[in-house]
């Protein structure tokens, strides 16, 4: 939807260039404080929806860590690299570092289905919004003057 209304917004301008009456002027400037809006009500549904599956894991951590606090809840197919180990290995009795406390299987988990989670309870946004705003590494939208 956003890639429309700033494709209809781009193609006026390049249509009427530097003569652009006032009413075309008015029309584009509508549709670009239309633009704006949907863009702030999207930012405020991602802010939302961040809040509340960071909630929702916090209170998991939380409600896992109190059960299994010094349990051994996997067994890793290798051992760690060392400054992961504290964590991979956080208040586990003895040495073997393949051994697997909860916190690690946590974040593990987290950091693999948080967006799964996202998609399924509706508050990611589509694909084609992800484009239009660009990633950290991508393009940057263009912006409008």
């Amino acid at each position: 939807m956003f890639s429309i209304i700033i494709l209809k917004v781009e193609k006026r301008k390049e249509a009427h260039g530097d003569s652009v009456d006032k009413q075309q002027k008015k029309k584009i400037e509508r549709v670009e404080e239309k633009l704006k809006i949907n863009n702030r009500d999207l930012s405020m549904v991602k802010m939302k929806s961040m809040f509340a599956i960071g909630f929702a894991f916090t209170a998991l951590l939380s409600m896992f860590n109190n059960i299994f606090d010094g349990r051994v809840v996997a067994r890793l197919p290798f051992t760690p690299i060392p400054w992961v180990q504290g964590l991979s290995h956080r208040n586990l009795t003895g040495d073997n570092y393949t051994e697997c406390s909860f916190i690690f299987l946590y974040i593990l988990c987290t950091m693999s289905i948080r967006q799964n989670i996202q998609k399924l309870l509706g508050f990611a946004p589509s694909r084609m919004v992800n484009k239009q705003n660009g990633s950290l590494f991508g393009p940057q939208p263009q912006q409008f003057k």
